[in-house]
């Protein structure tokens, strides 16, 4: 047997794992199920390059060009582009088709990296729009049009907005009346809608991006729907941007050698939406209602299925667990899960987001229950034996959010400061973490997941930023922009 990567995966898989994470599809089961079963029998064999009759990616005449056809049917949209490296190709291509060369984009604070990274390739100055604060766990909230028209106002020269709906958490913001607003200052919106793909065509969640009025919108169709991770879809919802423009970008950002095998799963699963569609959407919404009728029965067990702030909506497809009010973080649940061999998605602070997507099957539903009632009842039973144990737990709406010693933003999580822009031109230097309050940042300081910047270059670093950094490296969290040393980049200093 191979080892590393192969040994892992064939391990993961003989586990028979509950997937509560991206990608949607969930496995083999959905394409077997639904007829799609010789693809994945003669997977290797598609494994192909532009050969005579397999079109061309960034020429599309034939095969591939019908595939994106059916998404530009799907979306009811201007024209729809396969993405063979994630939204995030997408999004920097749109990025770099909407703002000139050393002109403003105004994106929101909890963007994901792609964009910073498009700030860099494009030499695109960031003004930042701030999310409302989602209070109760200290996440990002909405996106409001009312602050979007303020910086539009103070920023006549930035015609381009970009901000992700729904975000990591679930939680979207009115599209429709950003759109209004960006629209009315003669601008481009863009929508990371890279966890909403599913939005278009379920009946009871947040209007979809494409019906909302945004000009560019990328879908991440791997995320909850059933193609390969790593595929993705951009579409053109308006004349606001030029075509000939944003494919030059496309071409610039992707592989010359783009993956059949992605391109294919794109195919099949438009095909799925558009042949089995109804009822596994109908199916998928019904798993959840139920789903959520039962958890909240479930003694210590708080649901984030509204955001606090106004003007916002839920995504319910995003199962955000809290059972901080039985002493359990996010981490600890995580870890308590994956030991009945169910795997999540994310984790912040309290808070465990459980991905659900359109493969995920009603057995997959009753298993999370079984085992959040279970590991319930053992922390209930744990705490009655030392009597630390209120004695009103058993009712739900009793329960009151709080902070545990488990959790890395037990000092406030320092996502949403709103710190001045210094120039990040001139030469950097490494150096060690601990000694860097003060500092101007180098190279973004981003925790993965969710890969929204903590703190970006040209921000100034400070000691809630460190201690919050030293604390997620102390967990065994993933932090990119900081090496084994704990050294980050830094701007070097006048000598």
């Amino acid at each position: 047997m191979a080892g590393g990567i192969t040994e892992f995966l064939l391990k993961h898989t003989g586990l028979c794992p509950v997937s509560f994470h991206m990608p949607g599809h969930k496995g083999s089961r959905l394409y077997r199920q639904l007829g799609y079963g010789q693809f994945l029998d003669h997977i290797m064999d598609c494994d192909i390059t532009e050969i005579p009759g397999a079109d061309n990616l960034f020429q599309t005449e034939g095969i591939i060009q019908e595939t994106q056809e059916k998404y530009r049917e799907l979306y009811d949209v201007r024209k729809s582009y396969l993405l063979i490296n994630g939204t995030s190709g997408g999004l920097i291509a749109a990025v770099l088709a909407a703002v000139e060369p050393g002109d403003e984009l105004i994106l929101a604070r909890n963007c994901h990296k792609s964009v910073f990274n498009a700030l860099s390739l494009g030499n695109i100055k960031p003004v930042y729009a701030y999310p409302q604060e989602e209070e109760r766990y200290g996440i990002a909230g909405v996106v409001t049009a009312e602050e979007i028209e303020k910086i539009m106002e103070a920023h006549p020269q930035a015609k381009a907005v970009v901000l992700p709906s729904p975000n990591y958490y679930g939680i979207c913001s009115d599209i429709a009346a950003i759109a209004e607003v960006v629209h009315k200052y003669d601008g481009v919106l863009i929508v990371d809608q890279a966890h909403g793909a599913h939005l278009k065509f379920m009946k009871d969640q947040p209007q979809a991006a494409e019906d909302c009025g945004a000009d560019i919108i990328v879908d991440s169709i791997h995320k909850t729907l059933a193609s390969f991770t790593q595929s993705a879809v951009l579409h053109v919802n308006s004349d606001r941007i030029s075509l000939p423009i944003l494919e030059d970008g496309l071409q610039k950002i992707e592989s010359t050698s783009p993956s059949y095998l992605l391109m294919a799963s794109l195919d099949l699963s438009a095909e799925i939406i558009r042949e089995h569609g109804t009822q596994l959407f109908e199916k998928w919404q019904e798993n959840l209602d139920e789903f959520y009728r039962k958890a909240e029965n479930i003694p210590g067990l708080r649901l984030l299925r509204e955001c606090s702030e106004k003007d916002g909506s839920m995504d319910q497809t995003k199962i955000d667990l809290d059972m901080s009010a039985l002493g359990i973080s996010g981490a600890r649940l995580e870890e308590a899960l994956m030991e009945r061999n169910i795997f999540c998605e994310l984790t912040t602070g309290n808070i465990l987001m459980c991905m659900t997507g359109i493969g995920n099957t009603k057995a997959d539903y009753d298993k999370l229950l079984e085992a959040l009632q279970e590991i319930a009842a053992q922390e209930s039973r744990g705490r009655q034996t030392t009597q630390d144990v209120p004695k009103d737990l058993e009712k739900p709406e009793n329960l009151e959010h709080t902070k545990t010693s488990e959790n890395p933003a037990s000092l406030k999580i320092p996502w949403n400061k709103k710190r001045p822009l210094h120039s990040a031109a001139g030469e950097t230097e490494t150096e060690d973490i601990s000694r860097c309050s003060g500092r101007i940042c180098g190279a973004s300081i981003i925790p993965y997941p969710p890969g929204i910047p903590l703190v970006c270059p040209g921000e100034v670093l400070d000691e809630e930023d460190i201690q919050y950094v030293l604390r997620l490296r102390e967990r065994g969290e993933n932090v990119i922009g900081i090496d084994e040393q704990n050294r980050i980049t830094v701007i070097s200093e006048p000598r």
